[in-house]
Formats: structure tokens, C-alpha cells, sequence
């Protein structure tokens, strides 16, 4: 988007393919022969045209949400996009003046100018009505990377890191993770879901709707389920969204090798997760593997990542952190849906997970609290990479906040306010298998959104902190789940 300039209400194509057509969302929801036709040519820079978005149905009994008179409406993608690219990312879609109606099913029925809404919906009960004059609704937040259930902070740590100690360093002496898995392996599980409640809430309130959580400070069996138990409790109870990975190749336990520790994985810890999800007891979307020198090799890495594969988990690990370990070759070799971390990755990985549709998870405040070389976002974005957002929230790195992430991105990794925020939206979705449902506001796709106090959505990254005070509401399936 160009300063000053809104973005063209013209409906917009991912360059040189047609979008995949979006899946069925169930009851309340849509099929794609229950959408209108295309707009034609002459009439979609119209504000008008953008009504025709409403689906037909589930209109008896009144609806959940109506947001009224905002100045901005940042769709971020209008066509069923699931991922941003090259130049699609250059002007995201931006309606003036427009209104959102979200359903009693939790999903967005209509989007299109004030008055048209407010003239076609005149008749129709809401369970709320929020007045967003003057403000910006955005999609909810992505955050596609966190490690939020543990205990043992690592403050004194960060003083050592201060001192001039590297990762490795406190690492290899014992703290880091180390440290981290002593004290979650002590905690009772109701500490680590009190605590875990707690950081989710910091981040909701920070704007975020859909997070990726990981376990990974067990290691041993027991731990790790006492991990996914508190995951998947806390899923079932809060509104906000979360995709569960496990983590349990986070580190090599003490006493064994890489390999050993594989074993162990591939042998006890998978097949009891496979159990646990087919009784239903434990739901898991992702597998992840810190792929890192002195960690998991290459060889340990896809032994334990296509096992997981091989259960129906989608991979999506660390790899090219603090060394090259070509991890992003090994990714795309396996077909996972994304890679974190990054900032060692080689020219050649980079060429082979834009070619493979490969999701980049990048995380700017890690580089910046290690003091590590940033990734090179820019190159990424250039060959066409799918480039995503994630906090690392972990005792490493203590940041709730993915409108700072967007702000470092930008100042540190020179990506632009668009490319962030595509990147801690729809992209940021798409690295977790769910931008058909979330990360961007199209009709048929969850109500999750949020509510900003400035005529400018650019606010949202451009303001280094304080953006509680920026944060009118934040919405989850059209239900506010905080409000200022």
C-alpha cells in the first residue's frame, strides 16, 4: 500500500495461478456453489460490489456481531488466497467505510460499505452492535511459533547472555532448556495450565487469536503428555484458537544420544500419541524437531519428523538456526508444511521451499534477543517464499506481543508494514494448515478479528509498544474476548 493512498477495492489474484477453491465449513457455513457470482470487470472497483459477498442462509434468528461504520476494514486477501506472495503482498485489501456481520455459527456473513449493510441487515437482531467509527477492524493475529507451557524462568540467563555468553554456552553449562525441563518436570499439571492460561491471555490481549503452542520441556514421555494434557484442556475451554505441536525432539535428555533419544520418540513416544488421538483424549496438529548442531542431526531430524508424518502430524520444525544444517532442504525433501528460525538457511533452501510452498516461520525477536545475524526476509520474499510471523514466545525469548514482532520485522528484516501484516495473518495460518478458515476477513472464514482505535491500521506496527492502549476489542468466532 502506498502511504496516503487506500488500497484498490478491486478483487485481486495471486499472480500467475487461479485460488484453490475453499472447502466446506459444515453447518452454517458455505459450499462455493452457495457464493455469488464473480463481479464483473466493469463494476469490482465499486464499494457496492463488495456486498455481494453475503452468503444465502442461516439468516433466521438473528446473527451475533455487527460492526458498524468503520473507517478501515482490512481484509488482508478477498479471493480465498491461502498464502501471500511477491506482489500480492505489495497493496493487501483495505475496504473504506465499510461493516462486518458475523453469525451465530461464529462465521462472517457479510463485509461491504455502511450503508449498504446497514440497509440490507435493517431488519435483522443482533446479539451485539460496536460502533466502530473513526477505528480499523483487522484479521486476529497468527502467532505461528511459541513455546508457552513450562515453568522455570530464565532472568537470570538473560543477564549471562548480557555478559556475553552465547546460546550454546549456557546451553552446553546445563541452563536453557535444560533448566526449563527440571522445573516443568516438577510442576504439577494444574501449575503449568495456570501459568499457561495466564501467557495465552497476555497474548489475546495483544491482539493474537490463533496460536501455535509446542510442548518440548519434558522430553521424557510423562512430562510431554503432562504438556499436550494442558494444551488440550485449555483448546477445549478458551475461544481462542490454538494449533497443538509436539515437541518432544526439543533436546537431547541427559544420558542419551541423538540418536537414542530418536528411538525413544520414534518407538514410545508416537505410537502413545497416535493412541491418544484416536481415543480422542489428545488432539496434535504439528511435529517439530530442533534440527541443530549439538541437538538432532540430519539423520536423527528425518527419522523423527516422517515418523510423525507417518501418523498424520504435519511437519513444521526448527532448522538453519545458529548453523547451517541445510534443514531447509531436508524440509521440502519431506514435504513440511513450514521450517522456523532461519537465519542460517542456505541460497539453495531458500530456492526449494518457494518452489515447494514451503512456509518460512520467521521469528525477529529471537536474532534480536541472541543477538543473532537476522534471516534474510528480504531474499525470502523476493524469490517467492511464504514468509510468516511467530513470537518464540519461551523463557529464551519473553515477548507476548505480535504487533512488536511486526515492528522488528520491519525495522530489522526490512519488510514492509503489508508484509507483516500478511505475515502475521494469512501466511501465518497458512504455516499452521488453517488459512482456509482463519488469517484473513472473508465471508465463509472465522470471525476473528480485532478492533484498533486509529483511522490507520499501519498504527498497529508502526506504534513500538503500547498497543493495549491501540486495542479497542478483540473478537474470537465473533464472541469479544477482551475489550479495553
Amino acid at each position: 500500500m502506498v502511504e496516503g493512498r487506500p488500497a484498490s477495492l478491486a478483487v485481486r489474484k495471486l499472480q500467475g495461478e487461479e485460488p484453490p477453491p475453499r472447502p466446506a465449513l459444515g453447518a452454517g457455513g458455505y459450499t462455493p456453489a452457495d457464493l455469488p457470482p464473480p463481479v464483473p470487470a466493469e463494476l469490482s472497483a465499486s464499494p457496492v460490489a463488495s456486498l455481494r459477498l453475503r452468503v444465502p442462509g442461516d439468516m433466521a434468528g438473528g446473527h451475533r456481531l455487527l460492526l458498524e461504520n468503520a473507517r478501515q476494514v482490512v481484509l488482508v486477501c478477498a479471493r480465498g488466497e491461502r498464502f501471500l506472495t511477491r506482489d500480492a503482498l505489495r497493496s493487501l485489501e483495505v475496504l473504506e467505510g465499510a461493516s462486518l456481520v458475523v453469525g451465530t455459527d461464529g462465521f462472517i456473513k457479510a463485509i461491504g460499505p455502511a450503508d449498504a449493510i446497514q440497509k440490507q441487515f435493517s431488519e435483522e437482531t443482533f446479539e451485539e452492535r460496536i460502533d466502530c467509527s473513526g477505528k480499523c477492524i483487522l484479521p486476529g493475529l497468527v502467532d505461528a511459533h511459541t513455546h508457552p507451557v513450562w515453568a522455570g524462568e530464565r532472568v537470570h540467563e538473560f543477564a549471562m547472555k548480557l555478559a556475553g555468553a552465547t546460546y550454546m554456552d549456557i546451553h552446553q553449562a546445563g541452563g536453557g532448556i535444560n533448566f526449563t525441563v527440571e522445573r516443568t518436570r516438577q510442576a504439577s499439571e494444574e501449575e503449568l495450565y495456570s501459568s499457561f492460561q495466564q501467557r495465552l491471555g497476555c497474548m489475546m490481549r495483544a491482539g493474537t487469536t490463533l496460536v501455535e503452542c509446542k510442548s518440548g520441556y519434558g522430553l521424557s514421555l510423562e512430562t510431554e503428555l503432562k504438556m499436550l494434557r494442558v494444551i488440550e484442556r485449555t483448546r477445549r475451554e478458551l475461544d481462542i484458537g490454538i494449533s497443538a505441536t509436539y515437541c518432544g525432539a526439543h533436546s537431547v535428555p541427559k544420558g542419551k544420544t541423538a540418536s537414542e533419544a530418536a528411538d525413544d520418540i520414534i518407538k514410545n513416544h508416537l505410537p502413545r500419541l497416535k493412541e491418544l488421538g484416536r481415543n480422542g483424549e489428545i488432539h496434535v496438529d504439528n511435529i517439530d524437531v530442533f534440527c541443530e548442531k549439538g541437538v538432532f542431526d540430519l539423520d536423527s531430524t528425518r527419522r523423527i519428523l516422517q515418523s510423525g508424518k507417518d501418523i498424520g502430524l504435519q511437519i513444521n520444525f526448527h532448522g538453519d538456526e545458529l548453523h547451517p544444517m541445510k534443514a531447509a532442504e531436508l524440509g521440502v525433501e519431506l514435504g513440511a508444511q513450514a521450517i522456523s528460525h532461519l537465519e542460517e538457511v542456505s541460497d539453495e533452501g531458500i530456492a526449494a521451499m518457494a518452489s515447494a510452498r514451503c512456509s518460512a516461520v520467521l521469528l525477529p525477536t529471537t536474532a534480536y534477543m541472541l543477538r543473532l545475524k537476522q534471516p534474510r526476509a528480504r531474499k525470502m520474499l523476493d524469490e517467492g517464499v511464504i514468509v510468516a510471523l511467530g513470537s518464540d514466545f519461551n523463557p529464551n525469548a519473553y515477548c507476548f506481543s505480535m504487533p512488536m514482532v511486526m515492528h522488528l520485522a520491519c525495522v530489522n528484516m526490512r519488510m514492509s508494514m503489508p508484509e507483516a501484516l500478511a505475515a502475521a495473518t494469512i501466511n501465518a495460518a497458512y504455516a499452521l494448515g488453517k488459512s482456509h478458515t482463519q488469517g484473513s476477513l472473508e465471508v465463509g472464514k472465522q470471525g476473528d478479528l480485532i478492533i484498533i482505535n486509529s483511522p490507520r491500521w499501519e498504527h498497529l506496527i508502526y506504534q513500538f509498544g503500547g498497543h493495549h492502549e491501540l486495542i479497542d476489542y478483540v473478537i474470537a468466532k465473533g464472541k469479544v474476548i477482551y475489550k479495553k
